[in-house]
């Protein structure tokens, strides 16, 4: 069953309508609910700074694909949800509810909706905000915000060490078990395991070679810091 299979009879309907709190446990995938929310918050945040393009409806269809099959009711909710912001806010309690016992697919779903919003080439910052209030409504840390914009927008001098979220002074064994337990966590297996649709999967690769660019940058600091400190 695809990721959009359980939604696409529901897409005719209006998009409050379409909740379902009473579906069956199961693969997130396979849950209407969780399907339906997802499609409105992508949406709503197409719609966050003011306009929503196609670009970021294409964006959105990367990570979050149909079938051929559900793809003219998808695009139906889609834009029935971008007509307006107002609302994006129960979507995230619903999701937060039902998969807090989840917070790493929580995690992915934002992950998703970050690469949405850079899909016209920048995050405004509206866009930062909407993400942001996602982010505390789906109850993930500060940190792991702050992760994942630097992932998606890129890092400063320090930044690095928001990616793999750990402290700057953190020590040199410690860091490197910080990456590879990041680097864990975000293998795309892992995606697999916690039943998220296969389109996450190149989100989960992106988010690895970030991981390794992070920690590339800054072994490459502490080689730097040290030659300079022996000369």
């Amino acid at each position: 069953m695809t990721f959009w299979r359980n939604i696409a009879s529901l897409a005719a309907r209006r998009v409050d309508e379409a909740e379902c709190p009473d579906c069956p446990a199961g693969l997130p995938g396979e849950d209407p609910a969780f399907s339906t929310a997802v499609t409105a918050l992508g949406a709503k945040l197409a719609k966050a700074d003011g306009s929503a393009t196609g670009d970021e409806f294409a964006a959105f269809s990367e990570v979050f694909q149909s079938d051929a099959a559900s793809v003219n009711n998808v695009r139906r909710l889609y834009d029935l949800a971008r007509q307006t912001t107002h609302g994006f806010e129960s979507y995230a309690r619903r999701l937060a509810k039902r998969y807090g016992g989840c917070p790493q697919l929580l995690e992915d779903v934002l992950d998703g909706l970050f690469h949405i919003a850079k899909a016209d080439g920048f995050v405004t910052a509206d866009e930062l905000e909407y993400l942001e209030r996602v982010g505390d409504l789906f109850g993930l840390s500060t940190l792991t915000f702050r992760r994942l914009r630097a992932t998606h927008i890129g890092f400063g001098a320090n930044d690095p060490y928001v990616v793999l979220g750990v402290p700057h002074d953190i020590g040199d064994e410690a860091l490197r078990a910080a990456w590879k337990s990041a680097l864990s966590a975000a293998h795309p297996d892992r995606a697999r395991a916690r039943g998220l649709p296969s389109e996450f999967i190149e989100v989960a690769e992106a988010k690895s070679a970030a991981i390794n660019a992070a920690f590339s940058e800054a072994m490459r600091e502490r080689r730097e810091l040290s030659a300079s400190s022996a000369a």
